[in-house]
């Protein structure tokens, strides 16, 4: 059985066997799948915009004709070269195919299928992992160690550095989807050019700012007790397509912000002036909800909300197909105790 795991997944994508030109990416990181998938198209064939050396095809309309994957893996090409064939699976199996070319002498020819995530006893999994000339790599969500690596890798690449609290923030905001880490990292590394160091300002300037348009009301009201309205404006956050990690990293800020600004209240200050202190660059639309929230919670209160977030974060990066589930649990919680004032 050949699935491979840990670090024999990074030296095979660093240097494919051609013995086993059969390659099933699978998991739920779509990203991760997207970014392996790539990368071994692009290493297999001299130019991937060559319609004769890349062929792409439905792994639906395959379905229908297991048969054709098996004669595209063994055309000749008319002037030669490397050709590579990318699959991507859809609800309906293309097994048979795969199972016929397990038998079959394949020559200067990948075949890299893309899939979401495969139960042990799926049809597509089992071939491969049970072929000689077949391999199947799981694609899960990032580690901690695999985010610090990927941050490390970007910054080095545009000769950044990153300022310790930055780098604690940047690690909360991103996991769940490998590309969508990566395109923010890119992201902070333009805006940052030209600096040494990247700043936790930077930070949130530029990762946060595409969704947190979408997260403000949620995060609002959940801190205001409005579990309700949490319900209505994080469906349509998750219909829009925000991440649920950032959901949870919104809370994340919000709740740093309103504990500075609960400490400065019981030091004697004023609740207008306690949120001004505690969030510097409010917007007046929100000045009220913060109000709420400071009237809803104290600041011990407060930073258990921070430990029952910093769990939420840390699961569902873990459990990325949960995280809409997880994130909206959390916030839904601190809604609910919300109304437990004190």
């Amino acid at each position: 059985m050949v699935a491979l795991r840990g670090k024999d997944v990074d030296s095979f994508l660093a240097r494919p066997d051609p013995a086993r030109p059969i390659i099933l990416l699978y998991g739920p990181d779509a990203g991760l799948v997207r970014e392996r998938a790539d990368a071994l198209t692009a290493s297999a064939v001299d130019d991937v915009n060559d319609p004769f050396s890349l062929v792409r095809l439905d792994g639906d309309e395959l379905a229908a004709e297991p048969s054709r994957l098996v004669d595209e893996a063994m055309t000749v090409p008319l002037f030669g070269g490397r050709r590579a064939i990318r699959v991507k699976a859809g609800s309906r199996s293309f097994a048979g195919g795969v199972e016929t070319l397990a038998d079959s002498d394949i020559r200067d020819c990948r075949i890299v299928i893309e899939a979401g995530e495969l139960r042990p006893e799926a049809p597509l999994r089992k071939t491969c992992e049970r072929a000689k000339n077949a391999v199947a790599i799981a694609c899960y969500p990032d580690t901690e160690r695999d985010l610090a690596r990927l941050i490390d890798d970007e910054l080095r690449a545009s000769g950044l550095k990153i300022a310790q609290d930055a780098r604690a923030m940047l690690m909360s905001l991103l996991g769940g989807d490998r590309q969508a880490s990566r395109n923010e990292l890119r992201k902070i590394t333009l805006y940052a050019h030209g600096a040494r160091e990247i700043t936790i300002e930077d930070v949130m300037a530029v990762v946060s700012d595409a969704s947190d348009f979408k997260l403000d009301p949620v995060v609002d009201a959940a801190f205001a007790g409005q579990p309700a309205i949490v319900e209505t404006e994080f469906a349509k956050a998750m219909v829009a397509g925000t991440y649920p990690g950032l959901a949870i990293s919104a809370a994340q800020r919000q709740v740093a912000a309103l504990h500075k600004a609960a400490l400065l209240m019981e030091g004697g200050a004023s609740a207008p002036s306690a949120a001004e202190g505690g969030f510097p660059r409010l917007h007046f639309s929100r000045k009220a909800a913060v109000e709420t929230a400071l009237r809803n919670f104290s600041a011990a209160r407060l930073v258990q909300v921070m430990d029952q977030l910093a769990i939420a974060a840390l699961d569902a990066r873990k459990h990325s197909a949960l995280a809409p589930a997880i994130a909206q649990r959390a916030l839904m919680s601190i809604a609910v105790n919300a109304r437990r004032r004190g």
